[in-house]
């Protein structure tokens, strides 16, 4: 299978986004396909052995839309994008539209006043009421300002179909011709004992404030991608590199995995590369959220678009163009926006009857208006307030552009949200289970002890260094690195090893130097049958300590003990509070041994530990938790936890970790610090709650809406029967909900102090 995000053109309401999923679903070999309204995208699966990405957009193009691959359009900084050029002409060509409009509408109004009020008004003369008059000037902004509208609703009449833009046409038509009706045969009416009115007002002023209405749309639409326009803002244009000695500028594109490059004090990194001359300071905040520069030297990695601070340093490229780090990030945040929210399948269902309903609801107020009252002109006004009035669009934008917010705020603070089901499931997570190493700690353990059966003070002590690390330099593993640390400070040299094999969850063995070596835990050594009675007490006292008892075995016998600390990361007991005070339950996961797991997290405030948890144990442990009935957040950062980090309802990795742990994860945190899940959380419960405001008054305004728009309440309120006000409430439904979701944009993390 395979997936795509496409860019859709010429959507004007929730029920397009329905036709097109539609005629993309009937695809042979289309498996999934979501369309957002809110961010005009499609994200299809599809199979790539049975249809292709043409007969996709052919089918797009086919249901009276268009289509781009979203991978396809440049977002390098310098270039205007495609979508940017044509937010631009869109909102160039609705205020055009609203201009025109807006005149004409406002000498219609002036001139229909005395029929509207009943009322003689000597200050307006009698020519501008003249039905000629208005007919010439209601006519450009029924068939030019309004041309989108009938070209939609004809595209959908095609498909057999009927959307936002079917009902403004036929409302704003029907008010057009029967006022044309009126100008060309008044006789018609005075025979039958009536008043040959028109309402040519009522259709021009609908089709400007409904225009109005998507000008304020499209702008602040626009201000809901200000996210993805920051982080692309964030890169720099060029490039200092130094080929044959020499110092050369060049475009930012141009730089080539390899490159070595050159950053002086105050420039920002180009590109991702690994520092390979130089030390200095780096300000990681526009990435990674972190406020505090981060000290680089040599071998330590720099991430493109960050901000050189103190020093000059040099640093060979590793990761260019679309694979650096903030291009990834960009591309999350927009896979992220294009997601569907599962609280959004309401709307969606509602939205997809919606327009048949009101045309069918327009009809029958119709005629029971006309059969009741006997009067053509109230049975057209509540007819046409019905069609115009029940506007789905509020109800189709009400998750989107609070999702498109809220998982931009997240990368503003180096949180990236896989999705829009991810972002609502966080607010209900009820137990965070956390990884101790490089989660909780630092993920740097180091050798504080190293004990042996003779004593620390005799000759074998530096030949078991060198075993030791000799063979845990063949393994990945923290502790390995520990070990292999402490013995380049005791300045050993490491040997040759032999027939390493890594035994997940208990330890390494091989061959060093005819020796037959085995590191792990008290656990493994038992079910080796190998005797740890001689330096037991001393485990236990390393345990006591909060440190990692390792044992070292040679040849079948226990010659060794290390004790390894891993120092708790700074912000990690401020972060565990923070959770129990939003009501969270807090578990650390481990293979330590309890009494060195309970030790760490007594430290960070920990009550409930699972300890001497295997890796292939940790997912089961999860499964475990979540048949309690609790949904469960995994938060963890090695190669290991990626099973438990996928069988989570939500999966959170550590950015700094693997990069098999963030695939398995849904949500991310660039900066490693366990903050970053409090501010998701509370970024999650912030986008929740502003998407339930929105669902509300979407719904209690259509519900409310149509029928007021209906008549049923005329004899109390009969002004309110006026398409005008109709339109006004419609325009302003959609830039409502717009707006609300906007607020989101000022959401800041509260300190849980």
């Amino acid at each position: 299978m395979k997936n795509t995000t496409l860019k859709l053109r010429g959507m004007s309401c929730a029920s397009c986004a329905k036709n097109i999923e539609d005629a993309i679903l009937s695809v042979p070999g289309v498996t999934a396909c979501n369309v957002n309204f809110g961010v005009e995208q499609a994200i299809v699966e599809y199979d790539p052995r049975s249809t292709n990405l043409q007969t996709i957009q052919a089918a797009v193009d086919a249901a009276g839309y268009s289509s781009s691959p979203l991978e396809e359009q440049n977002f390098m900084v310098g270039e205007d994008d495609e979508e940017t050029r044509y937010r631009q002409q869109t909102s160039r060509d609705l205020q055009q539209k609203v201009t025109v409009g807006g005149m004409i509408s406002t000498v219609l109004v002036v001139g229909s006043l005395p029929m509207m009020t009943g009322l003689d008004l000597p200050f307006i003369p009698p020519w501008l009421h003249n039905p000629w008059l208005q007919l010439i000037l209601t006519t450009p902004v029924q068939f030019w300002c309004g041309y989108s509208f009938y070209i939609n609703a004809g595209k959908a009449f095609k498909r057999h179909t009927a959307t936002m833009d079917t009902l403004i046409a036929l409302g704003t038509s029907a008010a057009y011709f029967y006022s044309l009706f009126a100008t060309l045969f008044p006789g018609f009416f005075l025979d039958q004992g009536l008043m040959a009115d028109v309402y040519y007002e009522t259709a021009a002023v609908v089709i400007t404030l409904i225009l109005l209405g998507r000008w304020f749309e499209n702008r602040a639409k626009s201000q809901t991608s200000e996210a993805i326009r920051k982080l692309i803002g964030l890169q720099a244009k060029t490039a200092r590199l130094i080929r044959h000695g020499q110092e050369i500028d060049v475009p930012i594109e141009q730089v080539e995995i390899g490159d070595v490059v050159l950053v002086r004090p105050g420039e920002k990194i180009p590109v991702d590369g690994e520092v390979i001359h130089g030390t200095s300071t780096v300000d990681e905040a526009m990435v990674t959220g972190e406020s505090v520069p981060v000290k680089k030297q040599p071998g330590d990695e720099v991430i493109g678009a960050t901000l050189n601070k103190t020093g000059s340093f040099q640093f060979q490229a590793t990761r260019v163009g679309k694979d650096t780090v903030l291009a990834q990030i960009v591309l999350l945040v927009q896979q992220a926006q294009g997601s569907k929210a599962p609280i959004q399948r309401l709307a969606d269902q509602v939205t997809g009857w919606f327009v048949p309903a009101v045309i069918a609801i327009a009809i029958l107020t119709f005629i029971i208006w006309y059969d009741i009252m006997g009067n053509i002109t109230l049975a057209l006004t509540t007819t046409v307030g019905v069609l115009i009035i029940a506007c789905p669009c509020a109800l189709g934008l009400a998750t989107p552009t609070s999702v498109m917010v809220g998982t931009g705020k997240g990368a503003e603070h180096g949180i990236l949200i896989k999705g829009a089901e991810s972002l609502e499931l966080a607010h209900q997570i009820q137990t965070i289970v956390l990884d101790k190493t490089g989660t909780i700690t630092q993920g740097k353990p180091t050798v504080t002890d190293f004990l042996t059966v003779d004593g620390t003070a005799n000759s074998n002590e530096i030949h078991l260094i060198q075993l030791a690390a000799s063979l845990e330099r063949n393994s990945e593993h923290p502790l390995a690195e520990a070990v292999v640390r402490y013995a380049q400070t005791q300045e050993v040299t490491l040997a040759d090893v032999q027939d390493f094999e890594a035994v997940a969850g208990s330890g390494v063995q091989g061959i060093v130097s005819n020796h037959f070596v085995q590191i792990g835990t008290q656990r493994w050594m038992e079910e080796l049958n190998i005797h740890t009675q001689s330096l037991q007490q001393d485990k236990e006292k390393l345990e006591y300590l909060g440190k990692t008892a390792v044992w070292l075995a040679v040849n079948g016998e226990i010659k060794g003990l290390m004790g390894i600390a891993d120092a708790i990361k700074p912000a990690s007991p401020q972060a565990v509070k923070a959770l129990q005070k939003l009501g969270l339950e807090v578990v650390m996961l481990t293979g330590d041994n309890r009494r060195t797991a309970e030790s760490i997290a007594r430290e960070v405030g920990i009550k409930r530990v699972l300890a001497e948890v295997r890796p292939e144990q940790k997912a089961a442990t999860v499964q475990a938790i979540q048949a309690e009935g609790k949904i469960v957040a995994m938060v963890g950062d090695g190669i290991n936890d990626a099973p438990a980090l996928a069988q989570a309802d939500v999966g959170i990795a550590i950015g700094t970790g693997t990069d098999v742990a963030i695939a398995a994860s849904d949500i991310t945190l660039i900066s490693g610090d366990l903050q970053g899940i409090v501010t998701a959380i509370q970024l999650s419960r912030a986008t929740i709650r502003n998407i339930r405001q929105n669902l509300f008054f979407a719904f209690i305004y259509n519900v409310a809406g149509i029928p007021i728009a209906a008549g049923i309440l005329f004899p109390i309120f009969g002004w309110l029967l006026n398409p005008i006000i109709a339109g006004a409430a419609m325009a302003f439904s959609s830039v409502s909900v717009v707006s609300n979701a906007l607020r989101l944009r000022h959401f800041q993390p509260k300190t849980m102090a």
